[in-house]
């Protein structure tokens, strides 16, 4: 007899048929969206995809074109000290994943229980996966483990919510990351964060928990949403400092520890305004909320003037903080001008900071797509950016931005790895947004001029991409594309003049 797919005395787990199981797994892990939607809402995951399209909608193409989502919480998961991740999906999948976290510099292993359609059917997955936790949680290694249904396993109704919460008092957090119900890998971030949220609050009310690893401030804390680059913590604490605030914990953290610190807080900083999840703990927490960022001059005078009013700030105070660090910024945007017309694109979610800066910088962007959702925390940059001629596209799909590039015909194209692509086909400068502009501050004096550099280098190309396009014209296209059969006329022509020049 085959063993029960789960306990069924259990009064939150579903009643599920072999034939439903082998129904919602069947078509593999490339069946598309519509076909796993079925399938979950076939083995009792409704409420599951109801909750995914209220935290995080999408647009009215569907949804844009970005790495498996499960990739952002499986990176979150692998950044934070003492904290083991399980993947529960096809092996292709968790090959693919396994394989970005390394090339993103992960330094451990990647869990992993496999499954076979026996096993899915019969229950036996739901039972290594409870096994693998066990063998697992030693507190000696871990504060935390976390297991993440992928597509298959969550369309076919794998009841992580059944694992022990803690098992040898090492937490188990398991969450659903399936690609037809998260749009993007930065809102996993959000699907993991948010849980881990909503687990040290609980704790956090029912007694003592530890405090942060320095300890805790002196002064009241303004709690940082969304991955930021490193020195950019240290310049919102400067424009803290003088509000008599500091800069708390940086949600992602990066041990569970901090995420009691990230509670402990005056307010918090949605600098990226997609944390959907996160943003629902800490108001529930009681914890207020400010959009956008410290970005550019006016970025950063609206962003203190929240900031106070949100932490009941003295309106002379807050006019001395400004008056500290807007001239300096203004300076800085000045000495660093950027001339020319750009488009920006990503799927990071702090596309819209970038453009501030951008514009603030001198530079005319008549077009902004981002990936992630609209939400009330991103309508102060919309606004602003809509006020200065920018388009602003959310959940923007890749032909989207194509397309914004071909009409627009900008000096500069910042996007993702296609759209960077399609730009240089057509002899535009482009940058990938990833890479070298996350990967620089946005915040205060530190961002004003952060991106000049980077930015008039790639505006500056122009002319080398120029003669590289007259030198290949017409090659790989057409009868030239694969082998070449000759040279082609420009290179043949150099190789002559070569010669004849030799002989001479």
């Amino acid at each position: 007899m085959n063993r029960p797919l789960f306990d069924m005395h259990a009064p939150s787990a579903p009643e599920l048929v072999p034939d439903q199981l082998a129904a919602a797994a069947a078509g593999g892990c490339h069946a598309g969206d519509d076909h796993f939607c079925r399938a979950a809402e076939t083995s009792g995951q409704s409420e599951l995809l109801e909750r995914f399209a209220a935290d995080y909608p999408v647009g009215p193409h569907d949804r844009p074109q970005t790495m498996c989502p499960a990739f952002g919480s499986l990176r979150i998961g692998l950044r934070m000290r003492r904290t083991a991740s399980v993947l529960c999906g096809s092996a292709c999948c968790v090959y693919g994943l396994s394989f970005t976290s390394h090339f993103y510099g992960a330094k451990r292993s990647v869990g992993y229980v496999p499954f076979d359609s026996e096993t899915l059917v019969t229950g036996k997955l739901f039972e290594d996966l409870r096994e693998a936790v066990e063998q697992l949680a030693d507190p000696e290694q871990y504060d935390a483990i976390v297991v993440i249904n992928l597509c298959v396993p969550t369309a076919s109704g794998v009841p992580l919510r059944l694992l022990p919460p803690s098992i040898n008092g090492v937490r188990v957090i398991g969450i659903d990351v399936p690609g037809f119900g998260v749009p993007t890998h930065a809102e996993a971030k959000d699907v993991l964060c948010g849980a881990m949220l909503k687990r040290a609050r609980s704790e956090a009310e029912t007694g003592p928990v530890q405090a942060p690893r320095g300890g805790r401030s002196e002064k009241p804390t303004i709690t940082l949403l969304g991955e930021m680059f490193p020195a950019d913590p240290v310049g919102i604490g400067m424009l803290l400092d003088p509000l008599g605030l500091a800069a708390g914990p940086v949600v992602p953290t990066r041990e569970w520890r901090e995420l009691y610190g990230a509670f402990d807080c005056a307010a918090v900083a949605a600098i990226h305004p997609y944390y959907s999840r996160s943003i629902q703990e800490f108001e529930q927490a009681g914890r207020p909320i400010i959009g956008s960022a410290p970005v550019g001059h006016d970025g950063t005078e609206a962003w203190l003037t929240a900031v106070g009013e949100a932490c009941h700030i003295k309106a002379d105070q807050i006019a001395a903080a400004k008056n500290a660090v807007l001239p300096a910024i203004r300076g800085a945007l000045s000495g660093a001008p950027i001339k020319g017309t750009i488009t920006v694109s990503g799927y990071e979610g702090s596309e819209l900071l970038v453009a501030r800066l951008l514009v603030e910088s001198g530079a005319q962007v008549p077009y902004v797509g981002t990936a992630t959702g609209r939400t009330r925390w991103s309508d102060a940059d919309r606004e602003w950016l809509e006020a200065q001629g920018v388009t602003v596209r959310f959940r923007a799909s890749l032909e989207q931005d194509k397309s914004a590039v071909d009409a627009i015909k900008p000096d500069l194209a910042i996007g993702t790895t296609p759209v960077v692509q399609h730009a240089k086909e057509q002899c535009i400068p482009a940058l990938y947004f990833t890479n070298l502009i996350s990967a620089r501050p946005l915040i205060g004096v530190a961002g004003a001029g952060s991106l000049a550099q980077v930015i008039n280098a790639a505006l500056a190309s122009q002319a080398r991409f120029d003669r590289m396009n007259a030198f290949f014209q017409g090659v790989g296209t057409g009868a030239t594309a694969g082998v070449w059969s000759s040279l082609p006329p420009v290179l043949a022509s150099t190789t002559s003049q070569a010669a004849t020049g030799g002989a001479r």
